[in-house]
């Protein structure tokens, strides 16, 4: 038939996943290809290191495509063969990440409108059973994989601390520790019913995100487009979902209800907070994500896209028929199409599929980018060797564990991660970290010249079951002494006001418990990503800034050639911190080369960088270096540029 080989739809009478939403249907599944991949969380997330999202995304498209198969045929023993092989997917997609089940639900109705006698038949049931049991056979692997203690081992699912072996592989404490892990209770989501938000601002969430796909504008610049282009592109998807049902009830069984399910249902289990970006004109009044979640809806915005790519095939379709058609037999039917010269001629409109690519391509591409590893490298240097470095979360944690780990650099940095200080696991790792050699030769020209000790042990002096037994938070009323013997350090810690109690967490007291141990003897470093935490916990007058850190003293520091007081920054280490800017630090260099900074939330890294330099810029000024603080407020100036944070520090 002309109409199947040019647009795929196929006649009522025809309806089938065969006709045109499967294989046959060429110009939709191009058009849903070329729109889903280009979206921007699609996109975004396909070209970073984290692939769970985009590895249980090929999953459920691969669930879908033989679903829509069984729904063409749903009886006899291939059937049942699909079925059975789905089961293993989402099994071996949740082994992944829990995404694997999404299709699911959606799976079930399907099996009920088309086949429910399938429902009845105890043995595939079993077999469904087992397949999709064995899918998840690869958690099986943590415990073993865990038990060899590698350098990153979130949530540590065994119950072996120093060496592996069967007693402990084998035991109550594995099987909590796993479960815990299986059943994330480190996150701490509260029950569905327990809101953490009203369910409309959820709503509104999603369609923030939403817009983003088809023009990710993070600074506003364009709102009108973005909003009707979203506008446009909600349009498509709603006619092609529409049209789906229509033209096959078969394979819409399946697909309507996936849609609810990556939606309205999606939105309804995570039970986000506000987003990030969400309502600026709230601020802090609301409770706020730490970071945007569009990549927890990337399975719909995916799916979304398909339905999106059938609507605009339609609204091709009824271009073409409206500049000249032509009448066809199908069986007992007549049916009005277009003819091949009105097909090419409405073609034009099928560019519209083009809008996310070039809408997102400065957003979402990643080519050349190399200022998230250089931050993290930047902030390493930071900090004296064999030192510690108090950091707050993902942000900077994770890309201080890929320096390390991946590319090998300043090892014998400890990283403490105060989020992950909260969990046991983090401060067993801590305690069974080796304690590496500080190349010097790599390490910063800053600290050349100079012997450091390399310490012995751990940075507590504390045993597995001394730090497990540290309780997840204490309450205090008032503020208490701490003394550092061998020093001067006297600090009055001040309880800090959490949601329900006032008083200090675990990662507080682990902080405190690292200075009594390893202080001086290893440097105390906290990053300012931390924000206001030393002034929390009332170190600030023993603190100086050194790079993109605070370092910890044991005396309160006095001013000298390289240590000078700067207005609304305190004592900072102009020597040291110039000697890191010039000859150290790389991603000042490479943020500047950057056209678009999109992500809002880690702006704090391109802040930073501005941060550090105007200080610097300002003690070089009091020490009348004028030529050295002029061309480093030249170089804050242009990321300030690169990120669109002039306005933020009146920096043009």
């Amino acid at each position: 038939m002309r109409r199947q080989r040019v647009s795929g739809f196929s006649s009522p009478s025809e309806c089938s996943s065969a006709g045109w939403l499967s294989a046959g249907n060429e110009s939709s599944g191009a058009l849903a290809a070329l729109i889903g991949a280009s979206a921007f969380t699609v996109w975004s997330q396909s070209v970073v290191n984290e692939k769970v999202y985009t590895i249980s995304l090929l999953g459920l498209a691969l669930v879908s495509w033989l679903t829509v198969r069984w729904c063409d045929d749903p009886h006899g023993a291939k059937a049942d063969r699909l079925l059975v092989l789905i089961a293993y997917l989402s099994g071996l997609g949740y082994a992944n990440h829990m995404a694997g089940f999404l299709a699911l639900p959606a799976v079930a109705i399907a099996i009920v409108l088309r086949s429910p006698s399938t429902l009845l038949r105890w043995k595939l049931l079993l077999a469904i059973a087992g397949a999709l049991l064995l899918g998840m056979t690869p958690f099986l692997t943590q415990p073993l994989r865990a038990a060899r203690f590698p350098a990153i081992n979130e949530g540590e699912p065994t119950g072996c601390t120093t060496t592996i072996s069967a007693s402990c592989t084998f035991s109550k404490a594995t099987v909590h520790r796993f479960m815990y892990n299986f059943n994330r209770g480190q996150y701490g989501k509260p029950a569905l019913s327990q809101r953490q938000a009203p369910f409309y601002a959820q709503v509104e969430m999603w369609w923030l995100y939403f817009r983003w796909q088809w023009l990710r504008d993070p600074f506003q610049n364009h709102a009108g487009l973005q909003a009707m282009l979203a506008t446009l592109f909600l349009f498509f998807g709603g006619l092609g979902g529409y049209v789906h049902w229509k033209r096959d009830r078969q394979s819409f069984g399946y697909f309507g209800p996936l849609m609810f399910t990556v939606t309205i249902g999606l939105i309804y289990y995570m039970n986000f907070k506000y987003g990030s970006s969400q309502a600026p004109e709230l601020g802090d009044s609301v409770p706020r994500e730490v970071r945007d979640r569009d990549y927890f809806y990337l399975w719909s915005f995916s799916a979304w896209s398909v339905w999106a790519a059938l609507g605009l095939v339609y609204v091709w379709e009824t271009i073409a028929v409206m500049i000249r058609s032509e009448k066809l037999e199908v069986g007992s039917e007549t049916l009005t199409l277009p003819t091949r010269r009105s097909w090419l001629l409405s073609a034009p409109v099928l560019a519209l599929a083009l809008v996310p690519l070039f809408g997102n391509w400065k957003s979402a591409s990643r080519a050349g980018q190399t200022d998230t590893a250089d931050f993290a490298v930047d902030l390493l240097n930071s900090v004296e060797p064999y030192g510690i470095l108090v950091t707050a979360g993902d942000n900077d944690t994770f890309p201080l564990w890929y320096a390390q780990e991946v590319q090998g650099i300043r090892k014998d940095v400890i990283v403490a991660c105060l989020s992950l200080l909260n969990t046991d696991w983090y401060t067993r790792q801590m305690l069974r970290r080796p304690v590496y050699e500080y190349d010097s030769l790599r390490g910063p020209a800053a600290y050349r010249g100079r012997t450091w000790k390399k310490p012995s042990g751990p940075p507590l002096k504390m045993t597995m079951d001394e730090a497990d037994a540290v309780p997840s938070a204490i309450e205090l009323t008032a503020p208490q002494t701490f003394r550092k013997d061998g020093t001067q350090m006297v600090v009055n810690i001040r309880p800090r006001a959490f949601t329900d109690f006032t008083g200090l967490e675990r990662a507080d007291l682990f902080v405190l418990y690292m200075i009594r141990d390893a202080f001086p003897e290893r440097p105390v470093f906290f990053s300012r990503t931390t924000g206001g935490y030393v002034e929390e916990m009332g170190f600030t007058p023993f603190t100086v800034v050194t790079g993109l850190a605070r370092k910890l003293l044991p005396t309160r520091p006095v001013a000298n050639d390289s240590l000078v007081t700067v207005a609304g920054v305190g004592p900072f280490d102009v020597g040291t911190t110039r000697a890191l800017w010039q000859t150290t630090f790389k991603a000042p260099a490479s943020i500047a080369k950057r056209e678009l900074w999109v992500d809002r939330p880690s702006a704090g890294i391109p802040y930073l960088y501005i941060r550090t330099g105007m200080e610097l810029s300002a003690a070089l000024d009091q020490r009348r270096d004028t030529q050295d603080a002029t061309k480093i407020r030249s170089q804050v100036a242009a990321i300030a540029r690169a990120t669109q944070l002039e306005d933020l520090l009146g920096v043009r």
